[in-house]
């Protein structure tokens, strides 16, 4: 029988040896390629990341209580304690005085001198030594004509609750201290102001007599101005151009604005801030 020749590869070593390499080649410059590819996107998002913190640069929020200076953050620790709103203070007031009008009514620990003194609870005269409408300072003795007044029952031992100072007059000018518990609404004191005298009475009177504008409508003035929280208010004379009521009312960034009211037509005549 007669065999077949074995048929020889028709590549010979050396083109098998050149297209491998070639093959490896190509594959090397695909994995340059794609690497080269990676690295552009990704210097690509970085820059792009790098500009925009450019335009819209990084911000952290500062911390309200540390830009407050001493006064205002004395005002928010007194207002964040206060539950009792000056309305609701002056209507006490004036209820424990019949035919009582409300002269003053103040909120003790805001921007007071010796706001750091705590007040008596009892019969003693008034913690912030403020002159009454009539120039006279609050009395340190009269008996209460509602009766001895009582502790704040809101008030634990070691702590203050903060406190509405009230004047109320009687029609012929008698004023009355009245004290409020800002927290709990109810009366610490209640008693006639003893150190007044005739004078004093009819000149209180007589401011009453000519303002014809109510505490309220002088405080909706003044808040629609700037809205905050009134924490006081009070009838005086305007160096003798009328009468005003005097409030002052805290914003909500515990800065304190005075605007001085005409009592008969209810527009603000004075406005002042104050920048501590």
């Amino acid at each position: 029988m007669r065999l077949q020749p074995r048929r020889k590869n028709s590549a010979s070593p050396r083109s098998r040896n050149l297209t491998m390499v070639g093959a490896l080649g190509a594959a090397a410059a695909a994995a340059v390629l794609m690497t080269g590819c990676g690295q552009s996107a990704d210097s690509t998002s970085s820059a792009a990341t790098s500009e925009a913190a450019k335009v819209v640069p990084q911000q952290t929020t500062p911390s309200a209580t540390a830009e407050l200076t001493e006064d205002q953050q004395q005002r928010k620790e007194v207002l964040d304690a206060t539950k009792v709103s000056y309305t609701d203070a002056a209507t006490t007031a004036v209820g424990e005085v019949a035919n009582g009008k409300l002269v003053d009514l103040d909120l003790e620990g805001v921007d007071d001198d010796d706001r750091d003194q705590s007040p008596s609870p009892t019969g003693s005269g008034s913690p912030t030594g403020t002159a009454s409408p009539t120039g006279t300072a609050s009395p340190t003795g009269a008996a209460s004509p509602t009766g001895t007044g009582t502790s704040s029952p809101s008030a634990s031992p070691g702590e203050q609750s903060p406190v509405w100072l009230a004047e109320v007059a009687e029609k012929d000018g008698t004023v009355h201290t009245v004290r409020i518990d800002a927290v709990s609404g109810k009366v610490i004191e209640a008693r006639v102001d003893a150190d007044q005298d005739a004078d004093d009475k009819k000149q209180t009177a007589e401011l009453l007599s000519r303002a014809t504008q109510t505490p309220q409508q002088a405080a909706k003035v003044a808040t629609e101005k700037k809205k905050g929280t009134v924490t006081s208010i009070s009838l005086d004379d305007n160096d003798g151009d009328g009468v005003i009521w005097s409030v002052d009312v805290v914003g909500s960034d515990y800065k304190k604005t005075t605007f001085d009211v005409d009592a008969k037509t209810d527009t603000i005549v004075r406005e002042e801030t104050d920048k501590n």
